[in-house]
C-alpha cells in the first residue's frame, strides 16, 4: 500500500466516522458528508457511498431497536390473525409507520435528481442548518403526553411530510421527525422511537433500490477496501451515537443541538466560497 492509497482509506474512515456520528442526532448526516467530502477533496460519483454507509446506519439502529422490531412484527401478525385488542396499539403504531412513510417515498422518487442537482450547495446546507437549529430551538421545552397507543393518521402524516422535507440536505431527518412528533403531542420517547421506525423502511428501500448501482458502480473494485472502513466505521458509530442521543433525549437536551447547528450554519455562511 502506497502514500496515496493510505490517504485515500483515512479520507473515507473520516467520512464514515461523519456519517455514524450525525446520522442519529438532529444535525443532517447528508448535510455534514458534503461538507466533509469538500473538506476532504472527495467527489462522488453516484449515490453508492451513501447507499453503504446508511446501510450500515440502518444495521446499527435495527440492532438497538431489536427487542421494539421483534414485538411490533410478532403482535402485528397476531393481531391479523386473532383481531385480540391485547395486540392492536402494536399493530396501529405499525399502520403508522407505513402511512408516515409514504410522503418521504412519493417525494423522494419525484424530486430526489432534482434535490442532487440544485440543493446540495454549502451555501443552501448552511441555511438549513439555521433552519434546524431554529426548530430545535423554538420546541426546547416542549414536552408531550401521547404514548405509542395514542398517535393518529393525522400525527403520522404530518411527521411523514416532515421526514420528506428532510430529503433536502442540512434539514435533519431525525431532527426533522423529532421535533414534529414533538410538536403534534407524543412524550420523548414515543417520539424518539417512532422517528427512527420511519427511518427504517425508508432506508431499507434505499437500499434494495441501490444494489444495481452498486453492482454497476466503476468505483466497486478500486475503492472496496475505502468503501468496507466507511461501512465499518459507520456501523460502530452509529450504535454509540444513538446510544448517547437516547439518553440526551430522556433529559430533554435537544437545545444544545440547536447552538451546534447555529454555529456550523454560520461559519458555512461566512467560509463556504473558500470550500468550493
Amino acid at each position: 500500500m502506497n502514500a496515496d492509497e493510505f490517504l485515500i482509506i483515512i479520507k473515507y474512515l473520516i467520512l464514515g466516522l461523519i456519517q455514524g456520528v450525525t446520522e442519529p442526532i438532529p444535525v443532517s448526516s447528508s448535510g455534514h458528508l458534503i461538507i466533509g467530502q469538500r473538506l476532504l477533496g472527495i467527489e462522488q460519483k453516484g449515490l453508492v457511498f451513501e447507499i453503504l454507509t446508511n446501510t450500515a446506519s440502518l444495521f446499527a439502529i435495527c440492532f438497538i431497536f431489536r427487542q421494539d422490531l421483534k414485538r411490533l412484527m410478532v403482535n402485528t401478525l397476531q393481531f391479523i390473525r386473532t383481531k385480540e385488542k391485547a395486540y392492536k396499539s402494536d399493530f396501529m403504531f405499525v399502520l403508522y409507520i407505513v402511512i408516515g412513510t409514504i410522503p418521504a417515498a412519493v417525494l423522494g422518487f419525484l424530486f430526489n435528481d432534482i434535490i442532487a442537482k440544485y440543493l446540495t450547495s454549502l451555501h443552501t446546507i448552511a441555511i438549513t442548518l439555521l433552519i434546524t437549529g431554529v426548530a430545535l430551538w423554538l420546541i426546547r421545552n416542549l414536552r408531550g403526553m401521547k404514548r405509542d397507543g395514542d398517535l393518529s393518521i393525522k400525527d403520522a402524516l404530518i411527521v411523514g411530510f416532515a421526514q420528506a422535507v428532510a430529503l433536502v440536505p442540512g434539514i435533519s431527518r431525525s431532527g426533522a421527525t423529532v421535533i414534529t412528533s414533538i410538536v403534534v403531542g407524543m412524550k420523548q420517547d414515543t417520539a424518539l422511537r417512532f422517528s427512527f421506525m420511519l427511518y427504517i423502511p425508508v432506508s431499507l428501500g434505499g437500499m434494495v433500490l441501490g444494489v444495481s448501482d452498486l453492482i454497476s458502480s466503476p468505483d466497486i473494485g478500486t475503492l472496496a477496501v475505502p468503501y468496507l472502513i466507511a461501512f465499518i466505521a459507520t456501523l460502530f458509530m452509529t450504535y454509540f451515537s444513538m446510544k448517547w442521543f437516547m439518553g440526551i433525549m430522556a433529559k430533554g437536551n435537544l437545545k444544545y443541538f440547536a447552538y451546534y447547528c447555529f454555529v456550523v450554519g454560520t461559519l458555512l455562511l461566512l467560509f463556504s466560497s473558500n470550500l468550493l
